[in-house]
Formats: C-alpha cells, structure tokens, sequence
C-alpha cells in the first residue's frame, strides 16, 4: 500500500527517529521490567527488550532503512539465518513481502530528474503502481510507443546519500536491543553492506552486467535475459525489456520431467557462471528466476548483485573442489587456504570444521546420482557454517567472494531440493571439463 507522504532518506531525519526510538525503547524495557517485578519474575535484559511493542518500534524503523537491514541480515548469516533471534528474522522476511513504496507524484518527480520533462512521450502506456518493490527501488512496468512491454526499476530518491548512515543506525539498532551474540565481530560486514548497496544503487553497472551476462550465455535458448534500453537509463534509472513467465513456485508441483530439466538447466547455468564465466549473479532469491510453460524457457531477473571471480580464483576453486571430492585432509586445506577459506593459523578444531563443511558441501559430486528431494544439504551447510561463525573467537571470516559463494550455493540447492530432482552430475558436460 502506498504511503502518504514521501519516502524519506533524509540523513537528519534517520537520526531523529532514531534517537526517539531509542527513548521509546527504554521507556518501554523500564515499563515490562517493573510489570515482571510486580509478577516475581526475574527479568532479563534480552527479553524485556523485545517486548511486543518495541518489536513494532524495531519492525517501523527498519522498515525506513530496509535496504540497508536487509543487507545487514544477509551477510551476517546468509539471509537471516539462525544466527538472529527468531522476532529479528521474521522482521526481515516480512521486509522482503511488505515495502513502503512512492507516490505516483514522486515516481514522476524522479522519472523527470532522471529522464529530462517530457519522458512520457516514449511510452504507450506507464502504470505508476509498482509492480514489486526491491530494497532499494521499484519495478514499475510499461510499453513503449513500438508496443515493446518493458520493466523499469526506479530507484528510491536520494538513496545513496543515507547508504552510509542507515547501516550504521542498523549497527546501533542491533547493539540496542541485543541482537547478536557478543562474541561476533560484524565491523567487516558492515563495510562490505556499504560497498555492496553503493554498488546496487548503480544501474548503469547493473545495465552492463546484463549486457554482459547476455554475451556469456549467447545462443543458449533455455534462457532469456532482459535487454537494457539505454536510451533510457541512468545512474537510477534501469528500463529494459520485461519477461514474460511465472515465479519458480509455480513449478514445484510440475511434472517429474518438467521439474528435472529446469533443476538440470539452472544447475549447469550456476556451475558456468563458477567455474566458466567467473562472471556470477550471486542472489539466489527464487524471485529472481522466471519460467515461461509455454515454451520452458527460464528467465532471469536482477544483476545488482553481481560479481566477477577472476582466473586464478576460479583455478583455484576448481582444485578445490577436486580434492574435497578426492583428496586427502592434507589436500584439502591446502586448497582452503589458497581459497581463502583457510589462513594456516586457526585451531585444529575449526580447520576440522571447515574441511567438513567444503566435503559437505560437494557431497551431490560424490555420488552416481543425487536426490535433492530427500537431501536436506543446504540446512545442513547453514548450520554449519553459521555454528563456525559463532565458535570462531579469532575473528577470521572468508574473503566476502566467498561468503557470496556459498550464499548461492545453498540458495541452489534448497531451490534444487524445492524442484525434487535427482541428478547425476555427469549429465552435466561442464562437470566433466571442471574435474578433467
């Protein structure tokens, strides 16, 4: 639903709210506090902080700063995960479904500053109600005057401005309401939030990653990609060709063979974006993918997260994943940490986990074929890594092209196990020429 007034990115204002937030927070924590008292119960910092009502303040003020909690949450435990509390992650989901979108006078104020006056004179037809709203803008669709549909992402104004300061109030938020365990250091990842919404508010670099993307998959026709319209498109402003097709939900209950070829299809594109390309869309949001009954041709959606792994980084996952498939531990962690996964200096009960995570994480290669449908791989990988993340006193974290890595990984194979697919990961010719 829309709001009434305009979305604000004021940094002032943020702080304003902020500090209001605060006292609210502590009004209330005294208010539960002294109620716990008077019942005899013990109260606890945790608990009378997360009350109800200041759940709703935390859910209204991330809900102004949802690019930058999103991200936050994201690379703190791979979208959420299990290192947040319970109220915290579904606070993050319901970002995800719920969005505080702008005003059709808006839409038009920054299509003008973007576009010059007199943009509408390219479309047929513009609807002004968006179609989707992502973390930092939204999807609006429309025609142009060729009758061409296209979709275009207009970004929230003056979001680049509040990148900086709204993962810092973020930060604030979670140390005000204990969010994380004491004992994790997030400063890295806060910085990296930073870099990574600066790159995400970049559409002409996301304009370039489609085109780019497009070359590397050629005249693949299992999959369709949007072609940028650069006549208009600017630095917050992506209009491109919309595609057509359904939400990969949609194909859960599809036919066996249906769902094993776009389980087989989306496995190879994500093993060549790897090992082929070192070009990779890291968001493995199932929104981002678009499958079309007709003629089964998967579309793919959103290149603002996307990142290039140069050749000795992809060497060097490919021995890797040779040694975690055949090698011995010695191998194995010679490989980690020519990665980046290992420095050489951790305890021996952390390189063990580690090396048990990579040897879990190849698991589907080590077998004649793999039933993704009975797996329950990516759960399993979460735990793990998140379990690392929380035992590692030494505040040693894989480089974040890893974390981004692994981020895809297990969003593929919770979306393979979603599809219930087997494979035999010979039936994939770019497997053979990985371990070759």
């Amino acid at each position: 639903m829309a709001i009434e007034n305009k979305v604000t990115h004021s940094r002032l204002g943020r702080l304003s709210l902020l500090g209001k937030l605060a006292g609210g927070v502590i009004q209330g924590a005294l208010t539960e506090g002294f109620n716990q008292l008077a019942s005899g119960q013990k109260p606890e910092l945790k608990n009378i902080l997360l009350t109800p009502d200041n759940a709703r303040r935390l859910s209204e003020k991330l809900a102004e700063m949802r690019g930058a909690a999103m991200k936050v949450g994201q690379l703190i435990s791979m979208d959420g995960g299990q290192i947040l509390p319970k109220e915290f992650s579904n606070m993050l989901s319901s970002l995800r479904q719920d969005a505080n979108v702008m005003p059709l006078g808006q839409v038009a104020q920054v299509m003008n500053e973007a576009l010059d006056t007199g943009w509408e004179e390219h479309f047929e037809y513009f609807n002004f109600t968006p179609i989707a709203a992502a973390s930092i803008g939204q999807v609006h669709e429309a025609r142009l005057k060729d009758g061409q549909p296209v979709a275009i992402k207009v970004q929230y104004p003056n979001i680049k401005n509040s990148i900086d300061s709204d993962v810092d109030n973020v930060a604030t938020l979670l140390s005000i309401f204990r969010i994380l365990p004491q004992n994790l250091n997030i400063k890295s990842l806060l910085e990296e939030a930073k870099h990574q919404l600066y790159l995400e508010a970049d559409y002409e670099l996301e304009a370039d990653a489609l085109d780019t993307f497009s070359k590397f998959l050629g005249t693949d026709e299992r999959f369709t990609i949007p072609e940028t319209i650069p006549s208009l498109c600017s630095d917050n402003i992506l209009t491109m060709t919309h595609i057509k097709g359904h939400t990969l939900e949609n194909c859960f209950e599809c036919s066996r063979d249906e769902r094993h070829s776009i389980a087989l299809n989306i496995l190879e594109l994500n093993l060549k974006e790897v090992f082929e390309w070192g070009f990779v869309q890291t968001d493995p949001n199932f929104a981002n993918y678009r499958y079309n009954f007709d003629n089964r041709v998967i579309g793919l959606l959103d290149f603002g997260a996307t990142r290039e792994y140069k050749a000795d980084q992809q060497m060097h996952l490919k021995q890797l994943l040779q040694a975690a498939i055949d090698g011995s531990d010695d191998d194995l962690s010679l490989s980690a940490q020519k990665v980046g996964y290992l420095k050489g200096d951790e305890s021996l009960s952390y390189e063990k986990q580690m090396l048990s995570l990579l040897r879990m994480v190849t698991e589907p290669f080590m077998v004649q074929s793999y039933d993704y449908g009975q797996s329950d791989l990516a759960r399993r990988m979460n735990e793990c890594f998140i379990q690392m993340r929380l035992q590692n006193h030494s505040g040693h974290i894989p480089p974040i092209d890893l974390m981004f890595l692994h981020r895809k990984l297990g969003g593929l194979y919770l979306l393979l196990s979603q599809l219930r697919s087997s494979i035999a990961m010979n039936e994939i010719p770019i497997v053979t020429k990985i371990l070759n």
